[in-house]
């Protein structure tokens, strides 16, 4: 049975509010991909290790460098990050205990 509208504006407003309901579900979509970038961490953002985005020039310097510390030997591995662990311990001003 076909609902007969008392008004044609109640017919445009059930039309603008199911269309805009159907155009959220498209928003929210494309925004997501982009806007977990810009979340901070407390809020349930990206933690500050996170590696880069692929398709980023970061990415792929980032994988180099991963990379490049899978073929190297164990001892050198372990050597290298002792170095930077007394780099960034010092360059902060923070004793590491």
């Amino acid at each position: 049975m076909l609902m007969r509208f008392r008004s044609p504006s109640i017919a445009a407003v059930v039309v603008l509010l199911a269309s805009g309901l159907a155009g959220c579900g498209t928003v929210n979509e494309k925004l997501s991909a982009g806007m977990g970038d810009y979340v901070p961490q407390w809020a349930g953002g990206l933690p500050a290790d996170a590696p880069p985005r692929p398709g980023t020039p970061q990415y792929d310097a980032y994988m180099k460098e991963r990379e490049r510390k899978r073929l190297m030997p164990a001892a050198d591995r372990e050597k290298e990050e002792q170095t930077q662990k007394g780099a960034t311990g010092s360059a902060s001003g923070t004793a590491v205990r």
